[in-house]
């Protein structure tokens, strides 16, 4: 009985150890088990005897919480239950998330040996919307990766050129450069599915690229490329971007534009934001919001400015001549005749 006592108390809680409340979306969890995942690796944790304990637990966590199925039989009866699946446990969710070899992103790259030969890299262009790019997003990328088996026999490897030096005579040598190889295993090279999860990281620029290293192509005698993912934004039908400023243009009434208007705008992750003018608003008027652009890459609590231009919608229909006249007394203006070169400036 004193077992069964000790093993509820140390039994793993999966919400707990990803730090999330049990109402958490699948978004949520993918990006509390890729932040953890990096901070808690045994690699960078050399110091902690637990290390990889607490890897294991945090891999166990987002398993068991990722997949739909199993989330269900967890919170109905917990880890004992998922323990009668035979495929828990099968899975590597970070090769997932940074590839083969390591989440070093750039780093990694550099840090291998130069004198390693290296398949090329593969660039893939991931076309992703204005609001991922605001808000953050995950997406699973499924490729056929080509990997090395064995296979029978063996095959000439690591092949150079070396000087050999041959005497001809008394006092005559030669020297002469030939291709020397080494004796190695035999392999073949047979495609496997994988799939990838790629973080959209709010705040990412277009042209931005994420690396998943040894994911690239295969090389016989060395290291796997890189497969690197650049980010490419979809045209908007509203916000166009430029750094981390929004802009935007609107259209209001002549009415409007002389008597002042109070409206919101739909942002992109559906919070609303108020426009008011009491002033008059003329073609090309602008209003600047502050903190209401795009997140910052380095800093997410940081926002850069929405700029928004205003059209006017000139009415189409004939005025008479009491209107005219009306109009007239109302705006009290004289005539305005200026010709001037307007690339030059107003004039």
């Amino acid at each position: 009985m004193k077992k069964l006592h000790i093993w509820f108390l140390f039994r793993r809680d999966f919400y707990r150890i990803l730090g999330l409340p049990r109402t958490a979306s699948v978004h949520q969890i993918k990006k509390a088990y890729r932040r953890l995942a990096k901070e808690l690796h045994p690699d960078k944790n050399t110091d902690d005897p637990d290390a990889t304990n607490k890897f294991h637990d945090l891999s166990a966590a987002y398993e068991a919480l990722s997949d739909h199925e199993k989330r269900e039989m967890y919170d109905r009866c917990g880890e004992e239950c998922l323990k009668k699946d035979s495929s828990f446990g099968s899975s590597d969710p970070f090769q997932s998330f940074f590839g083969d070899f390591g989440f070093f992103g750039g780093g990694g790259h550099e840090q291998r040996s130069k004198e390693v030969v290296r398949g090329a890299d593969i660039v893939m262009d991931l076309y992703v919307t204005l609001e991922e790019l605001y808000s953050g997003n995950f997406v699973e990328i499924t490729r056929n990766k080509p990997v090395a088996k064995a296979a029978s026999g063996t095959r000439k490897c690591n092949c150079r050129q070396e000087m050999v030096t041959r005497q001809l005579g008394p006092g005559r040598f030669q020297m002469t450069q030939q291709t020397v190889c080494d004796e190695c295993p035999n392999i073949k090279f047979v495609s496997e599915e994988r799939m990838l999860e790629f973080e959209i990281e709010p705040g990412m620029q277009d042209g931005q690229e994420a690396r998943f290293v040894s994911e690239g192509e295969p090389h016989i005698d060395g290291e796997p490329g890189d497969l690197r993912i650049r980010i490419k934004t979809l045209p908007h039908s509203r916000f166009e971007r430029k750094g981390d400023d929004l802009f935007t243009n609107i259209t209001i009434s002549l009415q409007d534009a002389l008597t002042g208007f109070e409206m919101s705008i739909e942002h992109l992750d559906g919070h609303t934001v108020s426009i008011s003018r009491e002033k008059v608003t003329w073609p090309g008027a602008r209003i600047r919001k502050k903190s209401e652009g795009m997140p910052s890459y380095d800093n997410n609590n940081n926002f850069g400015t929405l700029t928004i231009t205003f059209d006017v919608e000139f009415p189409k229909n004939d005025l008479t001549h009491e209107d005219k006249e009306g109009i007239k007394k109302i705006l009290k203006q004289s005539s305005v005749n200026k010709v001037y070169n307007g690339f030059r400036g107003s004039g």
